[in-house]
């Protein structure tokens, strides 16, 4: 009998969780329920971004400072559309690392809401960790420059604390490409899991029958998404000619 209540009590638990997630026009073939609790959803973590700002961004040697910028936008992008709870974090902003990525500015304009630090690692602020804990999710996805300082600094300190922290490693920059490696494999041997940006989206999307989501999603994938966004918009410009062309014959 214990058991059969505590299957019920679980099932309640992800019908509740799962309700949560703002659905979609159903296909009445898919359970999102049967998903790995592994994966993101847009209602079971916090997005915490820490110091892309243009003093640090001018030391990363890990990846081009344009392909860094457009990922963060793409993640930026991502959270937004779906309302995913975000923490966006600066150091020392107005003495000395400057103004954060404006592809961070467009998604999260009110900069007063921004916490500077003096603190390399912002788990060491307590205002960060407050943020993070009164959102009450947790699962943790990071992103942050640079990679082997305040990245991962974070990401050890918060796994350390109990969240099942994510790093998104292409929003992450560092200042050489051993140094962004290293902390990378650092943090996964510890237990961070690592994601992309593309990858993030996708994730939290996840069912193209979200038909509230869809046009915006292609819309982030057209601007930010390489090659994918460049085929999206091949194949739809590709069948816009086409169905003009059958209007001349």
């Amino acid at each position: 009998m214990k058991t059969i209540k505590l299957t019920i009590f679980a099932l309640l638990v992800s019908a509740i969780s799962f309700a949560q997630w703002d659905m979609y026009n159903p296909n009445p073939n898919n359970d999102p329920a049967n998903a790995s609790k592994e994966l993101l959803n847009p209602t079971n973590h916090t997005l915490l971004l820490i110091d892309h700002e243009s003093q640090m961004a001018f030391a990363v040697e890990s990846q081009p400072i344009e392909e860094l910028r457009n990922n963060t936008g793409l993640l930026a992008a991502s959270a937004t559309l779906y309302k995913v709870p975000t923490v966006v974090t600066t150091v020392a902003e107005k003495s000395f690392s400057g103004p954060i990525f404006p592809e961070i500015r467009e998604y999260f304009p009110n900069e007063k809401e921004y916490i500077d630090r003096t603190t390399m690692n912002s788990w060491e602020d307590k205002r960060v960790v407050k943020a993070v804990a009164d959102i009450g999710k947790k699962k943790l996805v990071i992103a942050g420059l640079w990679t082997e300082v305040c990245t991962l600094s974070a990401a050890l300190s918060a796994l350390e604390d109990g969240y099942e922290v994510y790093v998104v490693v292409d929003a992450c920059g560092g200042t050489s490409q051993e140094a962004h490696d290293m902390a990378i494999t650092r943090m996964v041997q510890a237990g961070i899991k690592p994601v992309t940006s593309l990858q993030y989206l996708l994730e939290i999307h996840r069912d193209w029958a979200r038909s509230d989501k869809y046009a915006e999603v292609v819309k982030i994938s057209k601007r930010y998404g390489g090659a994918y966004g460049l085929g999206i918009d091949y194949i739809k410009t590709m069948k816009t000619w086409a169905k003009e062309n059958e209007g001349d014959h």
